[in-house]
């Protein structure tokens, strides 16, 4: 049996063009679909989100944290460069 993973992700709406920073569980294709239905939220309505980066996590709290710290950063910049440092 597998380790259970937890994933924090940032995904990108051209039509929005903004970024959603979020975590889940290791089914990471199956969280982008939800994020493209037509759903009431922030990612709800354009169906364009498409996944950027990703972390992998062995508990839901260190992803959750990993969440809140990229969110707390409130810089388009810095979530570009984290991004990018991955290429």
């Amino acid at each position: 049996m597998g380790l259970f993973m937890f994933i924090t992700y940032i995904i990108y709406s051209a039509i929005k063009d903004r970024f959603y920073i979020g975590y889940t569980g290791d089914d990471i294709s199956e969280r982008i679909r939800k994020h493209n239905t037509n759903h009431k939220g922030f990612t709800g309505g354009v169906g364009d989100w498409s996944l950027k980066y990703a972390e992998t996590f062995l508990s839901k709290e260190l992803a959750y944290k990993r969440e809140r710290e990229i969110k707390s950063w409130k810089s388009r910049k810095r979530i570009e460069e984290l991004i990018n440092s991955t290429d």
